[in-house]
């Protein structure tokens, strides 16, 4: 059997699966935000929506924008509650005009560059605008770094790093944002009680749905039964599943605010 395309588009049922874990620190970075400025209210890689509704409530009159590079996320999200949905890739945007909140849950770790991406998204907002960004920091913890380590003793020069999200050092974003306007950073590790499934480890379903997605996209059907095999392998000593069928599973995300 041929290899999955490596651009294979998300699985919005597959994404859903947690929706509970996902949400809750998409409402912790809305929540902090304090000021908003008088444009648009944008929600850079959107995905399926979820956070439409809450932004609407936020917005007080401000138009309220999807963007997101996946047509199966948008189909989702188009009876969410947006104004406007646009279908782009974040690394390419550009808003219509100045944005009054650039609001990104768990999406930019998905875009190289952030030394120049960042500040060119704090150059989009409005005066008194604020860019608000969440994303995942787990890359070195076992859920994502064994799919990595794995793929490469397995398949050497096929997975690689191809398409794995990453984040830059906390202190990295700090010299790089302070200096443009108000700035908070910090981070948060969510104890995550999943929920086993016969035939499978809950955090290898949390996270072949998102950080394992390139991975798996260049492996065949064969390949990627036994890459999953052996990664559960791992899970069961890494993240134990106790007497009642669940895992507590540690994991950290970084969020940072800045308003110009």
């Amino acid at each position: 059997m041929s290899p999955a395309p490596a651009k294979a588009d998300w699985n919005p049922n597959a994404y859903a699966r947690f929706r509970d874990q996902r949400f809750r620190p998409a409402l912790d970075l809305l929540n902090a935000v304090v000021q908003m400025g008088a444009g648009d209210v944008v929600d850079l890689g959107c995905g399926n929506g979820v956070m439409a509704s809450a932004l609407r409530a936020r917005a007080v009159g401000r138009g309220v924008v999807g963007v997101d590079a996946s047509p199966a996320m948008l189909e989702r999200a188009r009876e969410a509650g947006y104004d406007v949905l646009q279908q782009a890739d974040i690394a390419d945007w550009y808003p219509q005009r100045a944005p009054g909140l650039i609001y990104s849950n768990a999406a930019l770790h998905w875009v190289g560059g952030h030394e120049a991406l960042m500040p060119r998204l704090a150059g989009m907002l409005g005066k008194g605008g604020t860019l608000a960004v969440q994303m995942p920091r787990q890359n070195k913890a076992p859920s994502h770094r064994v799919w990595l380590s794995l793929a490469e003793d397995l398949y050497p020069g096929r997975a690689g790093k191809m398409g794995t999200p990453g984040v830059m050092a906390p202190m990295r974003y700090e010299e790089l944002m302070a200096p443009l306007g108000q700035f908070r950073l910090w981070e948060t590790d969510y104890y995550q009680r999943l929920t086993a499934e016969p035939g499978s480890h809950p955090v290898r379903r949390f996270t072949e749905s998102t950080y394992a997605r390139p991975i798996l996209a260049v492996l065949d059907e064969a390949e990627r039964a036994d890459l999953i095999r052996r990664y559960e392998e791992v899970m069961h000593t890494a993240y134990p599943v106790r007497g009642d069928g669940t895992v507590l599973f540690p994991f950290r995300r970084l969020f940072f605010t800045l308003t110009v």
